[in-house]
């Protein structure tokens, strides 16, 4: 039936769910849409095996909402998501979809006030979307009752069976009717997961959106051939070639994101790491600015970055090669989102490239050799960006008063000679190379310390929390050195500036980088001087 499916239309889905389709922007059905909608509308079970990205929420959701029933305000619907993000992230798109038949979803996560969402299932909600934990905290609390629920849907489950809720999904599954539709998701099928669908489904009807439907068109991929020791470097032009592109990098280890990311800050880049060590308060502090665009990189491990749900992402960077052909299409399915063009780039050192062999193999993916922009191309990619804001800002109501500020610089200067500096300011730390990802661009007798003293840059700062205190305490904890000769901490929104006498300064460095402060792995180097 689905290969005849060319619109919504064409499910037999009532008018209030079409409208709000609609106005949520779809046009036409993705793969796993187009195969699994119908066969949900008919009420059977249904295994979906899809990753994150592909449009599986509507693919559930879509039905889930045509069948509550709007007057009972009793939960007939459950979605099991194996983190508070993912369960965030479909709650605001069940909503969405029962906005115009007036249906109220509400997501239930540990890590919150318990009370607030008592209150809310009080009231009455038609769709619940939580995490294994707090949903077992609500039935053993009996504020949560699940004997009128219709449909079950376990989403992302291999996810929950990695961080062990098989136990509190079985005992979920076991308060739930008999008589229920059950939809299970999950990117791979391990044998766990074949168990739980044997016992809790009825003749399941299995979708696989295969390898080479994963690997959408809409998205460009890309590999490099660099050596491990020029990724940085290679990573750097990546991002300097296109201004306005967002990046999310995978690596393999916590070690690799940390360094990475301390790299690419020391770099003068706006940017963001993420693994398995953060915190929930610091995950979510990462991916809000990430969302925001408040940095435009993210450099994450596989499980960190897993139910990210970002529709701006331009380019998925491969940092370290996938490990198998499945992770491949999960990271590079980050990109290219909502109908948006993406690019996926993966980096190959030369004893790798049996294994960029064998993804182009499963994933039956369209991988061409790229080759790096030079830094002249670099340059003139990034000329290019300012004369777009250049532009802009010409057009701008306020623009005369510079204009006057402007012919007053020029009456003694040559106005090429203005462009060209204010070029070089803008442009500044624009292939410092191997150096600048050391030492920030400058050596300990220039980083604009007063005599006696060197400057030296951290890369953490306000937006992770940490106090004038905290900084002096780290150094002169690992130092040995008297706090009162720590001075002029200054702390900004992304990094740290702090002056220790400079026959210290080596030592702090040494001592410093990449240690623990206020729970982030921090790197140190000599600051630039003010006004370079």
């Amino acid at each position: 039936m689905e290969e005849n499916v060319k619109s919504f239309e064409d499910f037999g889905l009532g008018a209030e769910v079409l409208k709000a389709v609609a106005k949520m922007g779809f046009e036409v059905p993705t793969p796993i849409q187009a195969k699994t909608i119908p066969v949900l509308m008919t009420g059977k079970d249904v295994i979906g095996q899809a990753q994150t990205g592909t449009g599986k929420t509507a693919a559930f959701g879509i039905p889930i909402v045509d069948k509550i029933e709007r007057g009972a305000t009793t939960v007939q619907a459950i979605i099991l998501a194996p983190t508070r993000e993912l369960a965030v992230q479909a709650a605001e798109e069940m909503n969405k979809l029962g906005a115009v038949k007036k249906l109220h979803a509400l997501p239930v996560y540990g890590g919150t006030s318990i009370e607030r969402q008592i209150n809310a299932l009080k009231k009455g909600v038609h769709i619940v979307v939580g995490t294994p934990g707090r949903v077992i905290d609500h039935l053993e609390r009996r504020t949560l009752s699940l004997k009128d629920v219709k449909v079950v849907v376990l989403d992302e489950a291999d996810e929950m069976l990695d961080m062990g809720f098989v136990d509190d999904i079985t005992k979920i599954l076991e308060t739930t009717p008999k008589e229920r539709q059950t939809m299970l998701f999950s990117a791979t099928m391990p044998d766990a997961i074949v168990k739980i669908s044997k016992r809790y489904m009825k003749e399941p009807h299995r979708i696989r959106i295969t390898g080479d439907t994963l690997t959408a068109s809409k998205i460009s991929q890309i590999f490099y051939e660099v050596k491990q020791g020029d990724k940085i470097e290679a990573l750097s032009r990546l991002i300097d070639s296109d201004a306005s592109g967002v990046f999310l990098v995978f690596c393999h280890t916590k070690r690799e994101v940390d360094d990475v990311a301390s790299n690419l800050k020391l770099r003068g880049y706006g940017v963001d790491g993420m693994h398995g060590d953060y915190t929930q308060a610091q995950r979510e502090l990462v991916l809000k600015r990430f969302r925001e665009s408040r940095v435009d990189v993210l450099v994450a491990t596989d499980v960190a970055a897993r139910g990210l749900d970002i529709s701006h992402i331009s380019h998925v960077v491969n940092y370290s090669i996938p490990q198998d052909p499945e992770s491949y299409v999960h990271r590079i399915g980050r990109t290219g989102r909502a109908g948006r063009e993406g690019v996926a780039i993966t980096f190959v050192s030369p004893r790798e490239e049996k294994q960029l062999r064998l993804i182009k193999a499963v994933s039956k993916a369209d991988i061409k050799r790229g080759r790096l922009p030079s830094k002249q191309e670099v340059m003139s990619a990034r000329v290019a960006s300012l004369k777009e804001k250049v532009d802009e800002f010409i057009d701008d109501k306020r623009f005369d008063q510079f204009l006057r500020l402007a012919e007053e610089l020029t009456a003694d200067i040559k106005p090429v000679d203005v462009v060209a500096a204010l070029l070089k300011f803008q442009l500044e730390g624009f292939g410092s190379g191997e150096q600048a990802a050391q030492t920030g661009g400058a050596s300990l007798d220039e980083t604009g310390a007063p005599s006696g003293m060197a400057r030296l840059f951290m890369t953490i700062g306000k937006e992770q929390g940490v106090r004038v205190n905290d900084i002096v305490d780290a150094i002169a904890k690992k130092t040995g050195m008297d706090k009162r000769t720590i001075q002029g901490v200054k702390i900004l929104d992304a990094f740290t500036f702090v002056e220790v006498p400079r026959d210290a300064a080596e030592k702090v460095i040494e001592f410093m980088h990449q240690s623990i402060i206020s729970g982030r792995k921090v790197a140190v180097a000599p600051a630039r001087p003010r006004g370079r």
